[in-house]
């Protein structure tokens, strides 16, 4: 969300144009005074409200700020470079750019490039705080004597856009982009000019090749062969031998001239292979639910035959790599380190979608007294299912939320009156917004052709005027119409209302590069791999977002609509979307890894992104609960990623407590229902002993009780395991699993998980198999009436060995394991530190010790290990996995990875029967210690993991590359936790 801003209001010339081929589809394009039909629906394209605007009093046209070789079809907006062709606040220039590795901004002589590498950090780690790194000026490029009045756009490409600059004599054209170190140049009209802050401490130059520093940051400018550059003073330039085209790159931080110039020389065999176009592609595999993405570039050889260049990759692209390997050197950004590949032309990563549920089924309040409490409470929210607070496109779309989630879970438990009442108010809200009729106002979207966009009116927080947050207040919109579609088919249809509901997706996020009438991915920033709230990003610190869940619910609605409709391009957009941004919030919104984050921040999470930076704040609020909440609502059964890291939902919710200085006061039932993703048995606590809360404005007290109740049963997200199904997630609680698939279709399927679990769902049903810990209250563990029971062999790990009863248990639960072989695990706490002597156990007194250095290459063999045991560990397995957290520090060394081996033998025969490598971990070549964590990822494991009776368990740290040795933390620094309880 977004405060509202005043703006004044300009009216807008009337279409003209009578038709649009898309697709090879004519779509109808109508006078101002006509509404357009889409169906049984329709949109109007005659000014109802107030309309986006350029700077000052401007007219409402972006196209005069792109220049005539700019891309035909809607400009884009809410990207990291808006600013450049919206120009709000400034009619002639842009604001910074945040592109990463290098910022930009420009002036009216050319690029301004920086590349801070220090974090501006205020506030405090108990409230509001931010970070920042702020646009501070290296150098500026341009051509002698270049006054331009203005910048252009010349074009833009999937995360790439080229800037002009003409004063009549004198051009530039600059190419930027997302991980791009290069930028690329073309001049006329007089030399190239790089002007430096200061005097510039050149350490390489001859012939067409300079390198310099300034402000400790290394560049390279390279022009065409034949030409030289000429330092004097503050000033380098070049004729470029009158060939109009040069490069200049920034590279990453290394630790001497040598090395430097290595890597001057490697990018400069790229340095005239122009980056002209980029493309992503994406393919869902639904038989894995496994998403490959292509991240592809297009290069003109200005001089010489090389096609390929050098890009720098996200911590969210790296660490889901597919075979490609990053050079050591990184680069610091704000979003964490980025790893550079050399020679390629595309890269391309590998996730796996854990698949998304239309609601949690109902396996702790389908009987019973909590069966009672539940019905109770939708009996209570019949009358009046959507609860709206307000009329405009927002608020309209939370009371939508609140009405689908209450139709989800009436249905789940048969109750049809309120599952009917819920579905009647989403019925005719959308039918009502979805008729543009003659005289209408309000309640209905208009089409603008010059921005390339549908506005709802009531418009709120800047969505008309500024184009901000579509995705947030038009995914509610395609939520609610899913789980109409469920029910009633045939309102969904494209001849109905189903043509509407894919002009929200359009606009928001186009999915379809043939309809020019939408920019391609409006909304998602498809390198950064998330979503940008302001369609302007007019700000100094670039672009932000802060309800990345809220995102995060259009994407899941998307993949609900595509599948109840049949519709695979939008499942699948919906699923790369989705899939990309829950990766992408785990690194800058929670920085789970603990690795992103300037370590004097002080925050495990922000609000609010920003292209420069994070803060722990909001636009609208200063409150933790708001703070922390607003990138957790709402709460779905599409939301699931938030529990990917049961360990982090822990830490998040702590620092929840510490900064609020106790439980949370507001938003509770949003906080409760996000803890129960890491500790249910606390959150249904937590829910019980407030029953006056107040609930949050697009939630329901059936809604939030059923939620928390059900994973205090299902215990948290397992992420170990897939399916063959997007409507799909596995549980686990005391290492026993339950399953779960949804079917919205009219026939049974079978879903087959990654373990080898199949499950028959029935036509419209969700189905379980597994058994369930029963917590709290007095609910009986029968199979609730609206779910399908297991028809298949129950999973492998530890299930119980008799059925549910189907009636109120006894008031202690049965055992859902085995009863354990002699002797007993014990009740010792599963965290161990790493301590002076080898020991793993309490925490001691912080002290040191020297990881010796690799000087070759041990990736996967431990070399001159520094090792760690424990002996006589008695510990019941909990299916979870190994977790750690070493403290690393290499001081300023580079090339350095240090890794870890955790082996378990869990009788203590002197057999390993459990062995995990991690891949190693590089370290930063800056002074201070580096969380090496689980993270990383698995290198490869051998074996499996079992009860501990009188078991060892060892660690190994070594150096798998480098020369140079790196200080371990340990005493009370370096943890190893078990996945025991």
């Amino acid at each position: 969300m977004k405060p509202p801003v005043p703006h004044r209001r300009w009216a807008l010339a009337a279409a003209t144009a009578l038709a649009l081929v898309v697709g090879g589809l004519t779509i109808p394009v109508t006078r101002a005074a006509e509404a357009a039909p889409v169906g049984a629906g329709s949109y109007t394209t005659n000014p109802v409200g107030a309309l986006p605007t350029g700077c000052g009093a401007m007219s409402s046209n972006p196209r005069q700020y792109a220049t005539a070789n700019a891309p035909a079809g809607a400009v884009p907006t809410n990207d990291w470079w808006s600013s450049l062709l919206w120009k709000r606040t400034d009619c002639a220039f842009s604001e910074p750019l945040h592109a990463h590795p290098t910022s930009y901004d420009t002036f009216t002589d050319g690029l301004g490039f920086s590349a801070n590498s220090t974090p501006a950090i205020s506030g405090t780690a108990t409230g509001v705080g931010e970070y920042h790194y702020p646009y501070v000026q290296d150098i500026r490029v341009g051509v002698a004597g270049l006054a331009a009045p203005q910048v252009k756009v010349d074009g833009w490409t999937d995360w790439t856009v080229s800037p002009y600059w003409s004063d009549g004599t004198r051009t530039l054209r600059a190419t930027i982009g997302h991980g791009l170190p290069f930028a690329y140049f073309q001049a006329s009209g007089g030399d190239a000019v790089i002007g430096t802050s200061g005097t510039p401490d050149v350490w390489s130059s001859g012939g067409a090749t300079i390198g310099f520093r300034v402000n400790g940051h290394d560049y390279v400018a390279y022009a065409p062969s034949g030409a030289t550059w000429t330092v004097s003073g503050g000033r380098i330039s070049s004729t470029l031998a009158g060939r109009g085209y040069f490069s200049v790159a920034l590279l990453p931080p290394t630790a001497n001239t040598t090395e430097r110039a290595d890597l001057a020389a490697t990018y400069g065999r790229y340095a005239h292979a122009h980056v002209t176009g980029t493309r992503v592609a994406y393919a869902y595999d639904p038989t894995t639910n496994g998403l490959s993405t292509t991240y592809a570039f297009t290069t003109t050889a200005r001089e010489g035959t090389a096609t390929q260049t050098v890009v720098s990759l996200y911590p969210h692209q790296w660490k889901s790599l597919a075979g490609s390997t990053p050079i050591t050197p990184t680069y610091p950004s704000a979003r964490g380190r980025m790893k550079v590949l050399t020679g390629v032309s595309q890269f391309r990563t590998a996730m796996a979608f854990q698949g998304v549920l239309p609601e949690l089924p109902a396996v702790g309040d389908g009987s019973g007294a909590d069966l009672a409490t539940l019905t109770g409470h939708l009996a209570a929210a019949r009358g009046n299912p959507m609860d709206q607070r307000g009329n405009d496109t927002y608020w309209t779309g939370k009371g939508l939320g609140r009405a689908a989630r209450l139709a989800e879970v009436a249905d789940l438990v048969n109750d049809t009156a309120t599952r009917d009442s819920a579905l009647n108010a989403i019925r005719s809200t959308l039918t009502d917004w979805f008729t543009a009729s003659s005289g209408k106002t309000q309640r209905l979207f208009y089409y603008d052709a010059n921005w390339g966009t549908l506005i709802g009116y009531p418009a709120s927080y800047g969505s008309d005027q500024e184009l901000n947050d579509h995705h947030f207040h038009y995914g509610y919109f395609i939520a609610a119409a899913a789980t109409l579609a469920k029910f009633d088919p045939s309102w969904a249809a494209t001849s109905r209302y189903g043509g509407m509901v894919d002009l929200l997706i359009r606009d928001a996020n186009n999915y379809r590069r043939d309809d020019t009438r939408f920019p391609y991915l409006r909304d998602f920033d498809i390198y950064a791999g998330h979503d940008w709230a302001s369609g302007h990003g007019s700000f100094g610190s670039g672009n932000n977002q802060e309800s990345s869940s809220e995102g995060m619910n259009f994407a899941n609605a998307l993949i609900q609509w595509g599948q109840v409709t049949g519709d695979t391009a939008v499942r699948d957009a919906g699923i790369f979307l989705y899939t990309t941004q829950a990766a992408a919030i785990q690194e800058y919104w929670f920085d789970a890894s603990d690795q992103n984050f300037p370590a004097a921040f002080g925050h495990s999470t922000v609000g609010m992104v920003w292209g420069d930076g994070g803060a722990y704040a909001t636009w609208f609020s200063g409150e933790p609960e708001m703070i922390q909440g607003i990138n957790l609502l709402p709460v779905t059964g599409g939301h699931l990623y938030l529990g990917n890291n049961p360990a982090y939902v822990r830490t998040n919710y702590a620092e929840l407590v510490r900064n609020n200085g106790g439980q949370p006061t507001v938003w509770q039932d949003i906080l409760w229902q996000f803890q129960a993703l890491g500790d249910g048995d606390a959150a249904l606590a937590n829910l019980r002993a407030n029953p006056g809360y107040t609930p949050e404005e697009g939630e329901s007290r059936a809604h939030t009780f059923h939620w928390i109740r059900n994973l205090a049963a299902l215990g948290t997200v397992d992420t170990s395991v897939t399916a063959n199904h997007p409507l799909s997630a596995v549980f686990s609680r005391n290492g026993a699993r339950t399953y779960v698939a949804s079917n919205p279709t009219a026939n049974p399927i079978t879903v087959t998980f990654s373990t080898g679990t199949r499950l028959t769902v029935a036509a419209g049903r969700t189905a379980t198999t597994g058994a369930y810990t029963w917590s709290g209250g007095n609910a009986s563990g029968g199979v609730p009436p609206s779910t399908t029971p297991p028809t298949t062999a129950p999973p492998t790990t530890a299930p119980p060995t008799t059925a549910p009863p189907t009636t109120a248990p006894p008031t202690t639960p049965p055992p859902t394991t085995a009863a354990p072989t002699t002797p007993p695990p014990s009740s010792g706490s599963p965290t161990r530190y790493l301590l002076p002597g080898g020991g793993l156990g309490a925490a001691g007194s912080a002290a040191t010790t020297t990881v010796a250095a690799a000087n070759g290459n041990h990736d996967g063999t431990p070399t001159n290990p520094q090792v760690f045991t424990a002996t006589g560990l008695n510990l019941a397995y909990s299916g979870a996995q190994t977790t750690f957290d070493l403290f690393l520090d290499a001081g300023a060394a580079v090339g350095n990875g240090v890794q870890v081996r955790v082996s378990y033998d869990l009788t203590g025969n002197g057999s390993w029967d459990r062995t995990e490598t991690w891949r190693y971990f590089a370290t930063d070549p800056v002074a201070g210690y580096e969380h090496y964590t689980q993270a990383a990822g698995l290198a490869s494991a051998t074996g499996s993991l079992g009860t501990l009776s009188n078991g060892t368990v060892r660690v190994e740290v070594w150096s798998a590359i480098g020369n140079n040795p790196t200080t371990l933390g340990v005493g009370n620094q370096s943890v190893l936790r078990l996945p025991y309880s």
